[in-house]
């Protein structure tokens, strides 16, 4: 029995090139529509950008209340960096702004170097995020190409493994576990200048958040499809 206005927690596996935003905005929008009222509460426990996929946990009703709890689970990722290159944004929504050598790069020293990054450090955030500066988005900022100094977060990585290491590509593939508030795309940045190479994300998708793995979450297509035939109160 489902009851969205009591409160549900939904998992979802987010598809490419949509915000949590557009997530939690097409279940609110569908929910209205399929319980006849104007006004649900629904909000997302965790952003997630545009460019990655995987676990997004939305809640409805009263179980919005627990958004800020659910924020702070683990959560895991698996990440694909492009060494010897970087963009303004880490990631691939920003053309390439530079180049580097990697004829140093071996799988021996990826191995020496990945593990530096586990426990807790200080992470500078992308510029291109949505960490607030004076009301305004990061993001916002950057995006009129105004100067924009973020202050480094104090965050946690429990595990760090290399998956695949292609020395013809130079791509690299690491699995990673941590706490809220850590950027991956703020970890490739570091990975690479720990390398003297550069480094951008170019796959990105979230696996985990606490309990809940990316093979249990429903895709938003197959939520539609169910709710047409859901039971609710």
């Amino acid at each position: 029995m489902w009851d969205f206005e009591q409160g549900e927690i939904l998992a979802f596996d987010k598809p490419l090139c949509w915000t949590s935003f557009d997530m939690v905005a097409k279940v609110r929008y569908n929910l209205c529509r399929k319980l006849g009222t104007k006004k649900l509460k629904v909000g997302h426990s965790g952003t997630l950008d545009p460019l990655a996929t995987g676990v997004v946990i939305i809640c409805t009703g009263k179980k919005t209340k627990l958004i800020e709890q659910l924020q702070y689970d683990v959560k895991e990722y698996i990440a694909t960096l492009q060494l010897g290159a970087t963009t303004p944004s880490y990631d691939l929504e920003k053309e390439i702004d530079q180049t580097y050598p990697t004829e140093h790069i071996t799988r021996e020293l990826i191995d020496q170097t990945i593990p530096l990054f586990l426990g807790e450090q200080w992470q500078v955030p992308p510029m291109f995020s949505a960490v607030q500066i004076n009301g305004k988005r990061a993001y916002q900022l950057a995006r009129k190409g105004e100067s924009v100094e973020l202050k480094p977060k104090l965050l946690k990585i429990d595990e760090i493994e290399v998956l695949a290491f292609d020395e013809a590509t130079m791509q690299l593939t690491i699995r990673v576990v941590c706490s809220k508030g850590t950027y991956i795309r703020a970890l490739a940045r570091d990975i690479g200048e720990k390398l003297n190479s550069g480094a951008h994300l170019i796959a990105l998708r979230r696996t985990r958040v606490g309990d809940i793995k990316v093979e249990d979450c429903m895709t938003i297509d197959g939520f539609l499809e169910q709710l047409q035939n859901i039971e609710y109160v």
